[in-house]
């Protein structure tokens, strides 16, 4: 086209454009009004024409550069009906730019600059750079004045439009509902003038605010600062632009200037900039005199308000210089800090508006916090009421709106609110009632619908959806949120435009530089874009899409500078991957819906990962609202299943919606949660969000922002929380208001549990309201009050209601705790309520006599008159369990008065009255008041640490009835997690160790014994005589505890005299009370005259003196009837032996004066009595003075010298003892430290031990020592361990040897012996007289033991190990052994013994005459083979009468006999093979001969090789004489064991047949059969673990039939069934000899058992029966309780299924029986049972009932058949559940149990006081050596308190029992 004709065309598109926008005028002001926001159209247009305005604005337009021009042409198409005729002309011509308009040539220029900038912008003036010039004070008032009111005025121009003013929100101009505010951190009180009295709730943190409560607060100095918190969409850029409007409306009159920056703005200023550049040249310039407005302004800071809106878009950091000055450039967050801190504009307001999140540090930490909440339900309606204009589009609404809780949640989010009512105005005219909402499911969707509500014509070109999409996106990823025009493309601008998804505005860069913004309406549309881009652009694949489902953590910290901008983009992707978005994404991707739902899928595969993961609090908000978008059941239940089933919120906000979004899961969970909230700022209206969530178990707040309308809010959601059982509000601000609405609803919450409402300040009214509501919550367990404000006269209030109320057990009140502790009642309120009055009131006496109530009121400031009322109100309640009124002011009165009532209180427990101000007089007023008080157990007054405690026993009937129902004392039974102790304290076993007060509850027959303790008192010895009449009066004192006074030697010596008339005491502790040694003299009197004495302590150096009693409590223990002993069956140990005294006298300077005179006072000491002292040093002149002065107390029986240093002499002194003191038993003395001798009385039988370990003995004590004991008789042990005696001292004593008259043990251990005196210990022990056994080891046990006996024997025995002998000592062994006639067995444990050394010493081996044993423990026996060692036997020059090979336990032993003689059968089989030829012939010729007379070849786990077995096979044959044969746990193939079963076949002389534990198969099996045919003189066969198949057993059974004079036969886990137990039943009768039969672990059922129990009953000889591990069932056990064998010993049933009965009926049957030596019916379900006996087994040595279910009831039986078996050693009892009474009842009998060497009590349920028991039963003469207590609830260090008092006792795993040395 030639330019004449373009320009013609462009002229017609020119006026035809100019035509169609005057018609809309408003159309085009709105379009100018967004390309250019700066521009003021309200002055300056008002004289022109319609068409001279329309042409006037277009040159506007044209003039912002051509993208504006283009994207306005865009507009006009898309928007105006345009003809297509002149639409495709316009952007042909316009929209890419070819051509341009001749009337737009005049550029905009040429205008005047008032119509550019008048009311908005004056040009532009640089600030702060000249000085400021000197004016008056009146030019300077008047230029302030005129800028003020041209801010006000341009700010009214701004906001009195009805077109959105640049950069105000979307809705700006629509009704504007306040949201809700909330204080969460105030820094001063609100001022009282402006209509605020200090202490108003509204001062507080969580109260509600008001828009002009904002700005309230009195700051005299610093900043007033104020930071306004809000989600996204709450409005906070709103409340901004309204702050501007109200002040320019004149309602904020306070501020004379008011300044609004956005930092989304303020992010683009790169350059630094000094504060009246920010204010001037960035927001209004004054007309004239900057300086002297800016001065103005500093001088009245006070009414400048600054708002700076977006603080977390915050991107430039601070610099890192110092605060900045007026004059100084700084970074406009520097210039925000510095307002903040108060150094620029000091006095100035500054409000800030922030998600919450890192807030930067530049904010003072006195600064206010405000959180904006959105809107309530009462907002949503009034805002839903207003947005719709006509009265059926709001009721529609409003009902849409009530009827879906979801709808409402997303309404009180009011970015959302709006856009759910922009989508509502669409969807309700067409819908049915219900519909809309339904359409509206989602955040996602409600923008995907609103954007389907905005588009023309209800179409959205994807092209430009796509477009502005991308922009978004990269918008987020690079921080931009405002973009310029050329961003965007005219067509993308044109449709935002249209759609109003952009909003502009005017923005500056720099000092007169502007320009034209954009932005989305609001950030989470921006956010919304993103997500579309990511999820339908084929330029983002799955990974980039995946990677972006991410959870961050916005926990409020000050660490980084704002929360990133992709926070919420993870939550449309997730609203996207819904299937109801499949449609939409579609569209815009233009792709199928199969390639969208891959895209869905990659989202919800992420979404999985993370539901599965463990999240913390924030995280786990943010993906509940992921998975509420994606409205997927599947993956809400998958989330819903991982959490946690305690799951905490602490420390950030959360909203209605996020608890909205949380339960939406939760509905889908199975199991119960608990959820935590603590430091949460939560939205007041947030717990209507958990209405009818079922599955919340427990709920608990703590926050100071929680209010009365929250607590209104959540007292509408209990009562629909019917699972709800624990609940805590704590920590609030809830005032009387807010309780009264919570209390209401408790009453509808029956199935509450727990209720905490600690730390909120409520009153005593409150309080009150709250207890009232206990009656209506039956099943509540605890109600916690603490930390609130209560009167002394509320507490009272309280304690009425505590007894009162039925279900109440505990009320504790300690400083500001207040704790009610309840029980649910026996009957349910139902019942209750339904019942006629006699009957309830029936029911109410007896649930008061039932229930038992603690009550804990301690540091409450209760007086003497408070206490006159407590009492009275106690009296008429329950019965009290505790009471502590510790910490008070009751002094001397008040305590005299509570001690009077508590006879009549019936206190079960304790009554304690601490630090009350009680005096000395007052302990006398105390003790009277008691006296008569039959249940007091214990009394402890300290008056040093303010000590008051009164501890009472159960009352007999109520004892009785614990002791039924075996309760334990409280002090050992676990305390209920919610109940509080009363203060710390360690566990009390005071009832039960020794020494402890008060009586055993296994015991409780008798009143208790009073345990007075009146320590650290000041007492004096002229206190005593009251105290003691006022103890006089009690009629069960039993201990008395005096200890830490200061009575000294004059108040003992009084005491002794008065301790008579306080009758029968258990003990009387005078510790610290500076007493010397002469009040030692003067108390062992009292063993004469005391007849309840029995042990006196003394420490000196502790200062400790303790009289005591019996402290085991025998008699008690001892108490009860035992059944009669058959005659001849008690022995003397069973008598009641006598209790013997003791003194211990610790820690003491002996002298030789005081020993004497302190042996003068025990003469008249009744005995037995024992001595127990301990000192520094004990000189040679002490120790002698003492043992002469002890051997003439004859009713001594023990001396004990413990850590006292003795003379080298000692040794000498105490071995002539024994010739000075006949009656002395026993000398032990170690490391000249430690002396304990015992006495003999006369029934004790003879036998003497010395011991002398540690001690110093060389060579020259030797002789002297052995002179002297050689002068006593009998001489059973004598240990000289741990000496330095070496060789020569050793010589020296093997020569003294012959005249000690040792008849048991000498211990040479650690003596420093070499391998040169064990060559010499060969030739000489033997030699000795006596000599049993001598055993040497010289590695790292160092042991040296001689055994001897009382008479000589022929065999002697010598045990060398470790003694590493060399090739060049083998000879002098040999040598050694030769002439060591009468040594008959040497055994060498690694001696380093190789195989040439070993072959050598048997071939020096020359004997005369008699059999020698020799065995060889070496680690190369594991690896020779069977055929090296038979070759080693080939060197023997003696006869070899036995072979035993065990590889696995390194073992080789032979037996010879000497001389070597000739077997006639064994030269003849010899000379049938003399074929030499090879070395196998030469071998096997060899071994015939030297094992000529072999009579036992035994081989144990050995792999035996082919050669080897072949080897066997040749030598079995010429064994004429052998008589064992044992082959068991070894490796033989089918080819060897072919050659043995040929070898055997010629033994027709076995005895013994053992081929148990063997691997062979059922074929090797069946050969082996075939030998037992010829055997018939068998006597023992053990074929255990062996596969006997059906023909096995066929074989086996023909060849029984032969062996007629068998005695044992083992066949045990060979699964027969019963199928084998018929076979053998048939055969059994054929083997009359038949003394023991093992068929244990054989598969045999009741059929079977019977079949055997009658084959059986016909073998007369019949004594041992192992049938364990078989279902036998109690029919067989009632058929072998009447078959069973007259001379049975041994009666193994263990796991047999035997029940009570079968148990019963075999105990029946053994009763009696005078050869039972073993029974066991271990892991067989007795449950209560237990075999009992009533005439005993009086040769029974074990038991075992491991693993039977026998508990407490079994106790007294079980005790009772234990004794009338009187040669029991072994009694096993683990693995049941036995108890405290069932430990009783054992420790009973254990003193009669003489013989009893173990009882196995592990895994049961002992206690520490059953234990204890056993103690005490052991300490009564038991010959026991160990109770093992493994695995019981027993404490790790009461454990060990208990072993260090009884080293008996046994708590370790493996079993440590002490295990005597050999040969005893």
């Amino acid at each position: 086209m030639d330019p004449d004709s373009l320009q013609l065309g462009t002229e017609h598109l020119w006026n035809w454009l100019v035509r169609l926008l005057s018609k809309d005028s408003e159309w085009l002001n709105a379009k100018v009004k967004f390309f250019l926001p700066k521009m003021d159209l309200c002055s300056g247009d008002k004289a022109q024409d319609a068409t001279q305005g329309v042409i006037l604005q277009l040159r506007r337009l044209h003039a912002q550069g051509r993208a504006t021009w283009q994207a306005f042409i865009h507009c006009v198409c898309m928007e105006l009906d345009v003809p297509l005729d002149l639409e495709v002309p316009l952007l042909s011509t316009w929209g890419h730019g070819v051509a341009f308009p001749s009337q737009l040539e005049a550029s905009e220029e040429s205008q005047p600059a008032s119509q550019l900038q008048h009311g908005l912008k004056r040009p532009y003036q640089s600030c702060g750079s000249s000085p400021r010039p000197k004016q008056c004070k009146k030019q300077q008032l008047e230029l302030a004045q005129r800028y003020l009111k041209l801010l006000k005025t341009s700010t009214q121009q701004r906001y009195g439009s009805k077109i959105p003013g640049p950069g105000q929100p979307l809705a700006f101009h629509q009704a504007y509902i306040p949201p809700i505010l909330q204080w969460s951190r105030t820094p001063t009180p609100f001022r009282t003038q402006e209509g605020m009295a200090p202490g108003d709730p509204k001062a507080e943190d969580g109260a509600d605010v008001s828009i002009r409560d904002l700005f309230s607060t009195r700051a005299d100095k610093g900043p007033r600062v104020t930071v306004l918190l809000g989600k996204a969409g709450m409005g906070k850029t709103t409340l901004a632009h309204r702050l501007c409007q109200r002040w320019a409306d004149g309602q904020l009159d306070r501020f004379q200037a008011l300044f609004l920056f956005e930092f989304r703005q303020l992010n683009l200023i790169t350059r630094l900039l000094t504060l009246p550049q920010l204010l001037f040249d960035l927001y209004l310039s004054p007309e004239a005199g900057s300086d002297l407005v800016f001065q103005y302004l500093e001088e009245n800071a006070n009414g400048v308000l600054l708002i700076f809106d977006g603080l977390d878009q915050a991107l430039h950091p601070r610099s890192s210089r110092g605060q900045a000055g007026p004059e100084d450039p700084s970074p406009a967050l520097d210039l925000f800090s510095s307002l903040c801190r108060g150094t620029l504009l000091p006095g100035c307001w500054v409000l800030a508006t922030s998600r919450p999140g890192k807030l930067p540090n530049c904010l003072p930490t006195e600064a206010a916090t405000v959180h904006m909440w959105g809107f309530d339900r009462p907002r949503v309606e009034e805002y839903v009421g207003r947005f719709f204009p006509d009265q059926p589009g709001q009721e529609a609404a409003l009902a849409e709106l009530r009827g879906s809780r979801h709808l409402q949640s997303l309404c009180a989010v009011p970015a959302l609110c709006q856009v759910t009512c922009l989508c509502l105005l669409r969807l309700l005219p067409g819908s049915p009632p219900g519909q809309s909402a339904a359409l509206l499911p989602t955040v996602t969707q409600n923008y995907v619908q609103m954007l389907s509500t905005l588009g023309p014509r209800g179409y959205l070109p994807p092209e430009a959806l796509l477009e502005l999409s991308e922009v978004a996106l990269i918008g987020l990823q690079t921080g931009k949120v405002i973009f310029s025009v050329g961003d965007i493309r005219p067509p993308t601008m044109a449709f935002a435009a249209a759609l109003s998804l952009l909003t502009s505005f005017c923005i500056c860069t720099g000092p007169g530089h502007r320009d034209t913004g954009y932005a989305f309406t609001h950030l989470s549309l921006q956010e919304f874009f993103a997500a579309l881009y990511l999820m339908t652009s084929p330029k983002v694949d799955g990974n980039a899409l995946a990677s972006h489902i991410t959870l961050s953590s916005r926990w409020v910290l000050r660490t980084k500078a704002r929360p990133g901008l992709l926070d919420y983009l993870p939550t449309f992707l997730a609203g996207l991957a819904s299937r109801a978005c499949r449609p939409f994404l579609s569209l815009v991707a233009q792709r199928d819906e199969m390639w969208v739902s891959a895209r869905q899928a990659v989202v919800m595969q992420a979404l999985r990962k993370l539901a599965a993961r463990r999240l913390t609090g924030p995280k786990i908000v943010t993906l509940c609202h992921c998975v509420g978008e994606t409205q997927e059941p599947e993956l809400a239940s998958l989330m819903a299943q991982s959490l946690p089933c305690h799951l905490s919120f602490h420390n950030f906000p959360l909203t209605y919606a996020d608890l909205a979004a949380l339960t939406s899961i939760l509905v889908h969970r199975n199991a119960p949660i608990h959820l935590d909230f603590e430091g949460c700022p939560l939205e007041p209206h947030c717990p209507e969000a958990l209405v009818g969530c079922e599955q919340v178990e427990n709920l608990s707040f703590k926050s100071r922002k929680c209010g009365d309308a929250f607590a209104e809010a959540l007292s509408r959601s209990l009562p629909t929380m019917g699972s709800l059982k624990k609940l805590g509000l704590a920590g609030s601000k809830i005032t009387a208001q807010g309780i009264s609405h919570l209390v209401q609803a408790l009453r509808l919450c029956p199935q509450l549990e727990e209720v905490s409402f600690q730390d909120n300040q409520l009153k005593d009214w409150a309080v009150l309201n709250i207890v009232e509501v206990l009656p209506c919550l039956p099943q509540l367990r605890k109600l916690d009050l603490s930390r609130n404000n209560v009167s002394v006269s509320t507490l009272l209030c309280l304690t009425k209601v505590a007894v009162e109320c039925p279900t109440v057990r505990t009320l504790q009140v300690r400083e500001a705790d207040l704790i009610f502790l309840l029980s649910p009642p026996t009957k349910t309120a139902a019942e209750l309520q339904g019942a006629p009055d006699l009957q309830g009131n029936a029911g109410q006496r007896e649930e008061a006599q039932s229930r038992s109530l603690t009550l804990r009121l301690q540091q409450c400031e209760l007086r003497f008159h408070e206490a006159q009322e407590l009492i009275a109100q106690l009296q008429e309640g329950p019965r009290l369990d505790e009471v502590d009124l510790s910490g008070n002011q009751l002094d001397n009165e008040g305590c005299r008065l509570m001690a009077e009532a508590a006879s009549q209180l019936h206190i079960a427990r304790s009554l304690d009255l601490s630090d009350n101000g009680l005096s000395v007089d007052g302990v006398y007023c105390v003790l009277s008041a008691v006296s008569m008080c039959r249940t007091l157990a214990e009394l402890h007054i300290s008056l040093l640490h303010k000590t008051v405690v009164f501890t009472f026993a159960p009352e007999q009937e109520e004892q009785k009835g614990s002791w039924d129902r075996t309760v334990l004392p409280v002090s050992l039974t676990c305390q209920m997690p919610s109940e509080l102790p009363p203060r710390p304290a360690a566990i009390s076993l005071s009832a039960c160790m020794p020494g402890g007060g008060g009586r055993c509850c296994l015991c409780p027959e008798g009143p208790p014994f009073l345990l007075c303790r009146l320590t650290h008192c000041g007492l004096q010895a002229k206190h005593l005589e009251q105290l003691c009449r006022a103890l006089r009066g009690s009629c069960h004192l039993g201990q008395l505890d005096f200890s830490g006074n200061a009575l000294g030697d004059e108040g003992v010596a009084q005491l002794a005299q008065l301790l008579p008339g306080l009758g029968a005491l258990q003990s009387l502790d005078l510790s610290e009370n500076g007493l010397s040694l002469d009040a030692v003299f003067m108390l062992t009197p009292c063993f004469s005259t005391l007849p309840w004495l029995l042990h006196l302590d003394i420490s000196s150096d502790s200062q400790r003196v303790v009289l005591r009693g019996d402290r085991r409590g025998r008699d008690r223990l001892t108490g009860g009837s035992l059944p009669d002993f058959p005659a001849g069956a008690q022995s003397s140990a069973f008598h009641k032996r006598c209790v013997p005294r003791s003194l211990c006298l610790r820690q003491c300077q002996l002298e030789p004066l005081s020993l004497a005179c302190l042996c003068e006072t025990l003469k008249k000491c009744p005995g037995p009595l024992e001595v127990k002292l301990s000192c520094e040093v004990l000189s040679d002149q002490s120790l002698e003075t003492l043992l002469h002065h002890l051997a003439r107390l004859p009713q001594l029986s023990l001396l004990q010298l413990s850590q006292t240093r003795l003379s080298p002499k000692s040794p000498l002194l105490l071995a002539d003892f024994f010739s000075l003191c006949p009656r002395v038993q026993k000398v032990d003395l170690r490391s000249l430290c430690h002396v304990t001798l015992h006495f003999r009385s006369s029934e004790e039988p003879e036998g003497k031990c010395c011991g002398f370990t540690g001690c110093g003995l060389s060579q020259e004590h030797v002789e002297p020592l052995c002179w002297l004991l050689s002068k006593c008789e009998d001489l059973n042990e004598l240990d000289l361990s741990a000496n330095m005696l070496g060789d020569d001292g050793l010589r020296c004593l093997l020569e003294c040897l012959p005249q000690l008259p040792v008849s048991g043990s000498l211990d040479l251990s650690h003596n420093s012996i070499s391998l040169e005196s064990v060559l010499g210990l060969v030739k000489i022990l033997p030699s000795c007289p006596r000599v049993q056994e001598a055993s040497v080891n010289l590695g790292s046990e160092q042991s040296f033991w001689i055994h001897f006996s009382r008479q000589e024997k022929a065999r002697k025995t010598l045990r060398l190990s470790q003694c590493n002998f060399g090739p060049e000592h083998v000879s002098r062994l040999a040598t050694g052994l030769n002439q060591a006639l009468k040594l008959t067995a040497l055994t060498l444990t690694r001696c380093c013994l190789g195989l040439e050394q070993l072959t050598r010493l048997l071939s020096l081996l020359r004997w005369p005459v008699g059999l020698f044993s020799l065995r060889v423990e070496e680690s190369w026996v594991g690896t020779a083979g069977v055929l090296a060692l038979l070759e080693v036997c080939t060197q023997a020059s003696g006869n070899i009468t036995e072979i035993s090979i065990s590889e696995t336990q390194q073992q080789f032993s032979l037996q010879l006999e000497f001389p070597r003689q000739e077997n006639p059968e064994a030269v003849a089989l010899r000379l049938a093979h003399c074929d030499l030829g090879t070395h196998h012939n030469l071998l096997v010729w060899q071994l015939m001969e030297t094992c000529a007379r072999l009579q036992q070849l035994s081989l144990s786990q050995v792999n035996l090789c082919d050669t080897s077995s072949l080897l066997l096979q040749s030598l079995l044959r010429s064994l004429s004489e052998l008589k064992t044969f044992r082959l068991t746990s070894s490796c033989v193939s089918s080819e060897g064991l072919a050659h043995l079963i040929s070898g055997l076949s010629h033994c027709h002389h076995l005895e013994e047949l053992d081929l148990s534990n063997n691997p062979f198969v059922e074929k090797d099996t069946e050969a082996l059969m075939t030998v037992l045919e010829g055997m018939c003189w068998l006597k023992r066969l053990d074929l255990s673990h062996l596969p006997l198949g059906s023909s096995a057993l066929a074989l086996l059974t023909q060849g029984l039939s032969h062996m007629s004079v068998l005695q044992s036969l083992r066949l045990s886990h060979n699964q027969i069934g019963d199928f084998g137990a018929q076979h053998l039943a048939a055969i059994l009768p054929a083997l009359p000899e038949l003394r023991k039969i093992d068929l244990s672990g054989n598969g045999i059922g009741p059929a079977g058992g019977v079949l055997l129990v009658e084959s059986l009953a016909l073998c007369k000889h019949l004594e041992e029966l192992m049938l364990g591990y078989n279902g036998l069932g109690d029919v067989t056990a009632l058929r072998l309780a009447q078959r069973l064998p007259h001379h049975l010993r041994v009666l193994h049933l263990p796991s047999s299924g035997l029940s009570l009965e079968g148990a019963l009926l075999l105990s029946q049957a053994l009763d009696g029986r005078p050869y039972v030596e073993e029974i066991s019916l271990a892991v067989n379900s007795l449950a209560t049972g237990v075999p009992h006996f009533h005439q005993g087994l009086p040769l029974l040595r074990q038991i075992d009932l491991v693993s039977c279910e026998i508990d407490n009831h079994a106790a007294k039986p079980l005790a009772a058949s234990l004794v009338l078996c009187p040669a029991l050693e072994e009694v096993l009892l683990s693995w049941n559940l036995l108890g405290d009474e069932a430990a009783a009842e054992l420790a009973r009998v254990l003193p009669r149990m003489s013989r009893l060497k173990k009882m196995d009590l592990e895994k049961n349920q002992i206690t520490a006081c059953g234990a204890w028991l056993l103690v005490e039963g052991l300490a009564q003469g038991s010959g026991i050596q160990v109770i093992r207590l493994w695995n019981n609830p027993i404490s790790p260090d009461v454990a060990q308190h208990l072993q260090s008092e009884e080293p008996r006792l046994d708590f370790a795993f493996f079993d440590k029992q002490p295990q005597p040395p050999r040969g005893r």
